[in-house]
């Protein structure tokens, strides 16, 4: 096939040079007539023109780009022929020999003829949108910043022309966006900043975006650190938000931890962006919440609320708050996760404005968990012919989730047991088992708490609290964790703060008036003589806590309690 008649005198307003003229005239292969055509065609696009206009349909028209007539005619007569063999052919040449050229000038003139091929290709730019969009995401990562603000001008009129067509090809459009938002040049910046309005404006319009495909690309540019790119995905989330036909609520836990991360950036323009988008997925969390997939969210709001940031610890609080109180007991398997997030903010200083709020959305997660458990959780749990697997924590966040963990656990000797990738942050499957409560965990953070020194005086009241409603609520279940809880709890007589010591004195007096432990015939625990008189057990006092530190081993737990309880007030 050659070219027609037409196109042999002139292409782009420049004469066709004899040999060209010579080849077509004797019938030659197309890429022997199109080489020395293009290449003419190129040397006439090396004037020197204005660079740093917006790239609109336009440019093209004006300056030597006013010689793209002829081309045009040409690429249009192929259009009308359908002769999809010469248009590639056409667009092959450009990008190959031109656009990809080790010249500048060449790739100058390859990019501007690539836009003048899809101006004039009209409609049917969409089917050969990929050899257009490629070799021009190639000069993206030009060196010359010329060339990059010269490829943001052709893509921004190739997409322009094939509008909804281009949304195939969207993930790789918006990977090289999203490296043009970070573009040291100010001019390439603010091209690419027109060719993503316009991408927007397509998405918004159209009803075929591919959300499933993009979500992988989202979730893996949404942890750049550049402040650019954040705020260029930032802006993306939100207009994703906003249309109707997308729904982004049900993958906002692939992207809900990296916004979270881009909360805590340095700008404050940036930030404020991260706190619009929270607040409006939060909003459409509190409208739709039986869509929400609030177990998936879970851990990761348990790894933002330990945070030493503020402003994302407060954030996170009020996430947990709005999941505790929407989702009820679907909660409750992350219970020890949660416990380990919010006491610590029990005790945090009212007279520093963020802290107070912490505190006080951190009290009510507390109160609305606590209320979560009720007497049907000490019931028997059935046997099971499987057991059901613990979570696996995602591996494309186990780094996330290890710095939030390593920043956020409280000093002391809480920080081992309940680090990133622990089980306390592992529920049960809830595929084949029902929501359950998992008291080995919530005792273990409990214990924890109560037996560091350095946590403050609110925080060991409501870990009282919690010991008290559980022997309350659960009184057969929490009986088993009894021989484990008892020496801290007597520790805990000799607390400086009377409070505390009235509060501990009621579990105490709860667990010792128990009916799970009381039975006609205890039995022998470590002995078959065993047996343990009131005077055997002794409640400490200020001058006598040498007692605390070593208790028993050998007498058994309920008959002591037993006795105690004859000795304390009943509450």
């Amino acid at each position: 096939m050659v070219f027609q008649s037409s196109a042999l005198v002139i292409i782009c307003g420049v004469p066709a040079s004899p040999e060209s003229s010579h080849a077509c005239a004797r019938g030659l292969a197309p890429e022997l007539q199109v080489w020395p055509v293009l290449k003419d065609f190129v040397k006439g696009l090396q004037s020197p023109r204005p660079w740093n206009h917006s790239p609109t349909t336009y440019n093209l028209m004006h300056g030597p780009a006013a010689s793209f007539s002829p081309f045009s005619r040409l690429v249009r007569e192929f259009v009308a022929q359908n002769n999809t063999v010469q248009i590639k052919h056409v667009i092959q040449t450009l990008s190959q020999e031109f656009a990809l050229s080790q010249h500048p000038h060449s790739r100058k003139g390859g990019l501007i003829g690539l836009a003048a091929c899809s101006i004039a290709l009209g409609k049917d730019s969409g089917l050969y949108l990929k050899e257009l969009i490629e070799p021009v995401l190639t000069c993206f990562n030009d060196t010359d910043s010329r060339l990059r603000y010269y490829a943001c001008e052709a893509l921004y009129n190739i997409v322009k022309v094939a509008r909804g067509a281009v949304l195939p090809h969207f993930n790789v459009l918006f990977d090289g966006l999203s490296k043009l938002a970070a573009d040291p040049d100010p001019n390439v910046k603010s091209g690419s900043e027109l060719l993503d309005r316009l991408l927007k404006d397509i998405v918004t319009e159209s009803s075929k975006f591919d959300l499933v495909g993009f979500i992988p690309l989202l979730r893996e540019r949404i942890y750049s650190n550049n402040q650019y790119a954040r705020q260029f995905i930032i802006s993306w989330i939100l207009v994703l938000e906003s249309v109707p036909d997308i729904n982004l609520l049900d993958y906002l836990p692939e992207i809900l931890d990296g916004l979270f991360q881009i909360l805590g950036d340095n700008g404050k323009e940036i930030r404020k962006m991260c706190e619009v988008v929270l607040g409006e997925f939060l909003k459409e969390i509190k409208k739709n919440p039986s869509s929400v997939k609030f177990a998936e969210m879970a851990n990761i709001l348990v790894i933002h609320c330990q945070t030493t940031d503020d402003l994302i610890q407060l954030t996170a609080m009020c996430w947990m708050r709005e999941f505790i109180q929407l989702a009820g007991r679907v909660m409750l398997p992350y219970s020890s996760g949660i416990l380990t997030a919010v006491l610590p903010c029990l005790a945090y200083d009212d007279r520093k404005k963020m802290a107070s709020g912490i505190k006080e959305v951190a009290n009510v997660c507390n109160q609305s968990l606590m209320k979560l458990v009720t007497p049907e959780d000490d019931e028997p749990e059935e046997p099971k012919s499987v057991v059901p697997k613990q979570a696996e924590p995602n591996p494309s966040d186990s780094l996330a989730k290890q710095e939030g963990t390593a920043s956020g656990v409280p000093d002391g000797s809480c920080d081992s047991s309940f680090g990133s990738g622990s089980n306390v942050f592992s529920p049960a499957s809830t595929d084949r088992a029902p929501v359950t409560l998992h008291l080995d965990g919530i005792v273990q953070v409990l214990n924890c708490h109560l037996s560091d020194m350095a946590i403050g005086m609110m925080t060991r009241i409501a870990v009282l609290k919690w010991l008290y409603h559980l022997y309350i609520k659960t009184p057969r279940k929490m009986f088993r964790h009894t021989d484990s809880l008892f020496p801290i709890l007597l520790q805990t007589l000799s607390d400086e703060s009377d409070e505390v010591i009235l509060k501990d004195l009621e579990v105490l007096a709860e667990i010792a008036s128990s009916p799970a432990g009381q039975t006609d015939d205890p039995g022998p625990v470590d002995g078959p003589e065993l047996r343990v008189s009131h005077s055997d057990l002794q409640v400490p006092t200020p001058g006598r806590t040498s007692l605390l530190s070593s208790p028993s081993k050998s007498a058994p737990v309920g008959w002591g309690l037993r006795a105690l309880g004859k000795l304390l007030p009943q509450s």
